[in-house]
């Protein structure tokens, strides 16, 4: 058999234990990070090569509820018309161990790097507004002032403090 196609065929039963393996992984919803391996395996042993040994998460996304409207003496609107939603997310990570050979001798030496997922906190945009009358104003029979509309953007949020490893060391 050539190797072309020995490695083809490598590459297709990976790919296909790799899809058995994650459906019978737990569900997605019950964790915060879903772990993604990407399986060499078949294609080291098929071409008689030292792969190295890749694997990844996956962050997935929880919308949180809205900050509740909070009222303002002397304004007609809440002091947030659109609330800002939180999301608590992550950023996604990676890990990568690949052999390196040894130049005087017979052994493996080893190049690793990990960027662990990091949590990402975020607030989607939001709306602070209020109309241009006053509150009922006693001095004029109940009537409100005339004053000047507001209207502000609250701009996104996002806060992070990823980080990441790069080593390398003795051993395959």
């Amino acid at each position: 058999m050539k190797s072309t196609t020995r490695g083809t065929l490598a590459a297709v039963v990976t790919g296909v234990a790799a899809a058995m393996g994650a459906a019978a992984a737990t569900p997605a919803v019950a964790a915060e990070r879903v772990p993604v391996p990407v399986p060499l395996d078949g294609v080291g042993r098929a071409l008689n090569l030292r792969t190295p040994e890749i694997a990844g998460e996956l962050p997935v996304p929880m919308p949180g509820g809205p900050e509740e409207p909070r009222y303002v003496e002397g304004r007609l609107l809440p002091d947030q018309a659109v609330p800002r939603l939180p999301v608590d997310a992550g950023l996604p990570g990676a890990g990568l161990r690949t052999p390196l050979p040894h130049l005087l001798g017979d052994g493996f030496d080893h190049l690793g790097a990990d960027a662990p997922a990091a949590d990402l906190t975020t607030l989607t945009p939001g709306l602070a507004m209020d109309t241009p009358l006053s509150a009922p104003n006693p001095d004029h029979y109940g009537l409100p002032d005339l004053k000047f509309p507001q209207a502000a953007v609250l701009g996104p949020l996002l806060k992070s403090a990823p980080g990441a490893n790069v080593g390398m060391g003795a051993g395959a």
